[in-house]
C-alpha cells in the first residue's frame, strides 16, 4: 500500500488539510487584522482540500475493493 502512488497522493492531500487546518487555528487564536481578513480564505482553502482529500480517499477505496 505505501507504494501505491494515490495512497501517497490521498495522505499528502490529507496532511495538506490538516496543516491548513493548524494554520486556520493559528491564525484565529492569534486574532488581529490579519485573521479578519483572511479567516474565510483560509476556510475556503480548507474546504477545498478537504474534498480532493475525500475525493482521493474514496477513489483509492473503489479501486483498492477487488
Amino acid at each position: 500500500m505505501l507504494r501505491d502512488p494515490l495512497f501517497l497522493t490521498a495522505a499528502a492531500a490529507a496532511l495538506a488539510v490538516a496543516a491548513i487546518l493548524v494554520f486556520g487555528i493559528g491564525t484565529f487564536a492569534r486574532g488581529g487584522e490579519f485573521n479578519r481578513r483572511n479567516a474565510n480564505r483560509i476556510m475556503r482553502w480548507r474546504l477545498l482540500a478537504q474534498f480532493v482529500a475525500v475525493a482521493l480517499i474514496v477513489a483509492f477505496a473503489w479501486i483498492r475493493r477487488g
